[in-house]
């Protein structure tokens, strides 16, 4: 058994519309169920969290300026 699968479950209330969007979503996936779904959907929405955010490189800082400048934001 895996250690997620160990864990209490607690339930959470959708409202039936949005539930209903999650499980015809998932039917082009290969999760298994909403609820892997919403499972595997909020891991990555808070794995970043607490992590301090990550300066550019020079040469992404550069590539940034260069857009800007084919855009016009830029001169």
């Amino acid at each position: 058994m895996k250690e997620k699968e160990k864990e209490e479950k607690k339930a959470v209330s959708l409202p039936g519309g949005l539930y209903s969007k999650i499980e015809e979503r998932v039917k082009a996936t290969e999760f298994r169920s909403v609820e892997e779904y919403i499972i595997f959907v909020l891991e990555e929405v808070l794995k970043d969290e607490g992590e301090e955010e990550k300066a550019f490189s020079k040469e992404d800082a550069e590539e940034v300026k260069k857009r800007l400048k084919a855009l016009g934001y830029l001169d």
